[in-house]
């Protein structure tokens, strides 16, 4: 079973890297910010494997969850800020 574990977050790892190209070279800022968010999302399940891996799950649960909440904060400031920023052009 942790062969499974190990082969899963190695893919895991190279779809995290699938949205970074649009960090890069994303058209917009907005393209940037989904894209952050989308490896971010991604993050929280590698976290939660490494913690099967481990044998350590409600340690690296607790990290996950605390680190999508700081996600969610910071997607919701960037928002704000292009919002005021927006509101200021116009």
């Amino acid at each position: 079973m942790e062969i499974f574990f190990t082969v899963a977050t190695i893919a895991l790892v190279g779809i995290i890297l699938l949205p970074f190209y649009r960090v890069v070279r994303g058209p917009t800022v907005f393209d940037r910010l989904l894209a952050i968010g989308a490896m971010g999302a991604k993050t929280i399940g590698l976290v939660c494997m490494f913690g099967f891996l481990y044998g350590r799950f409600d340690m690296f649960a607790d990290i996950a969850l605390a680190y999508a909440v700081l996600n969610f904060i910071a997607g919701i400031a960037v928002a704000k800020y292009f919002r005021r920023e927006r509101e200021a052009s116009s």
